[in-house]
């Protein structure tokens, strides 16, 4: 009998990226890295140490200039701006320090829009999300409406509508207390415990990036 091995979610090697200024000083500094599939990943740093860059590189809201990537076994490197973008869609989830929430839309609103970006129903699965993250009887507020806790766990449940391979969060208990951080830790960790999703977390937390098994230290831009 044969034993499966899954192939690593992410293998990003001598990854550079300097963005134009005065000094033109790189920020990422021939970064290499592999992440397992279901891995829970913490990057930590001081500021400017490239952590939030990498980020960025590895879930393509940026390009490297120098260096390979591979994502869930593909190059991304050959495909356009609007390919990229349905590679995120389809295979991502983003969660920032600012919950990034469409004011317009009330909060199964928010999650169900990326539902319809990807022209995909499925009756029920925002409600059920949002009562996943302990909101299902706030549904219909506003984003003016909720607590800032309250915001950051929409967002959580926007991020993981289309259930992502990949989740990828920068700061995302930043502005929130002790308590609500670790409610918010601990959401992420479901989606990873419970679907298999790659978790990779810039945080500059060292008490909440200690429940991560895998630790990244940069330091002026590199690990």
């Amino acid at each position: 009998m044969t034993t499966q091995v899954s192939s690593p979610a992410i293998v990003a090697q001598d990854l550079s990226k300097t963005y134009r200024s005065e000094t033109d000083e790189p920020v990422l500094k021939g970064v290499s890295c592999v992440i397992e599939t279901g891995a829970r990943v913490a990057l930590l740093g001081a500021s400017g140490s490239g952590k939030s860059t990498l980020l960025n590189c590895l879930g393509l809201l940026d390009r490297p200039d120098a260096g390979s990537l591979r994502l869930l076994g593909q190059d991304p490197a050959g495909l356009d701006e609007n390919e990229r973008a349905t590679f995120r869609l389809r295979n991502m989830g983003f969660v920032f320090q600012f919950h990034h929430l469409i004011p317009e839309l009330n909060a199964q609103e928010n999650v169900e829009i990326v539902l319809s970006l990807a022209g995909e129903t499925e009756a029920g699965w925002p409600a059920q999300l949002l009562e996943w993250v302990g909101l299902s009887e706030k549904r219909k507020k506003y984003p003016w409406q909720l607590s800032g806790g309250e915001q950051q766990r929409v967002a959580i449940a926007r991020a993981l509508a289309l259930r992502p391979k990949l989740l990828f969060t920068d700061e995302a208990t930043g502005n929130l207390d002790r308590t609500r951080s670790m409610e918010v830790m601990e959401l992420l960790f479901r989606a990873n415990r419970e679907w298999g999703t790659t978790l990779v977390s810039v945080t500059h937390d060292v008490e909440l990036a200690a429940h991560y098994p895998v630790q990244y230290h940069l330091k002026d831009g590199r690990i």
